[in-house]
């Protein structure tokens, strides 16, 4: 199979500066927002939505690495922070691609447990391809493709990022 670059370096650059405004937009009227980045790419975007954020606005950024088994969603999930550190706040759920909707449903459920002020998702790239009502309140793309098809997404240190189909 080839693969298609769906997303260059530098239109992720722009989805994620992009997606921090409407994050910054949502929480205007908050002090501080938690972006929990499910392991391992979701977090990596997480992070660089939290440095965009750190650079557009005053909002005190928390980041909340997200354990999820994807092979076995049902496991409990784990986080890098107490709930204690994330009740009461607003918060931001981050992933990179979302396929069926399976490992966001499970770590939203997961959140659902804590009292929360807000409650949001985003992606990177939203496939379409939901067996859950789950949807990203914010996203960087959706791309209706085959069930067959696959999308990947790199997140290089070197600034080498992108997103391809194959």
């Amino acid at each position: 199979m080839s693969k298609n670059i769906i997303l260059t370096n530098q239109e992720i650059e722009h989805k994620i500066k992009r997606i921090a405004y409407q994050i910054y937009e949502t929480f205007v009227d908050e002090e501080e927002v938690v972006i929990a980045g499910i392991a391992t790419n979701g977090y990596v975007f997480a992070e660089k939505i939290a440095q965009s954020l750190n650079t557009i606005s005053t909002l005190k950024i928390t980041l909340c690495e997200v354990i999820v088994d994807k092979q076995n969603p049902e496991t409990p999930i784990h986080t890098s922070l107490p709930a204690s550190e994330y009740s009461n706040k607003g918060l931001v759920l981050v992933d990179d691609v979302l396929n069926s909707g399976t490992t966001l449903i499970y770590a939203v459920r997961h959140f659902l447990d804590v009292p929360l002020k807000k409650f949001k998702t985003a992606v990177l790239v939203d496939r379409n391809h939901k067996k859950y009502p789950v949807k990203a309140d914010f996203k960087g793309i959706s791309l209706s493709t085959s069930l067959l098809e696959h999308v990947q997404v790199i997140f290089d240190e070197n600034g080498g990022n992108y997103a391809s189909l194959s």
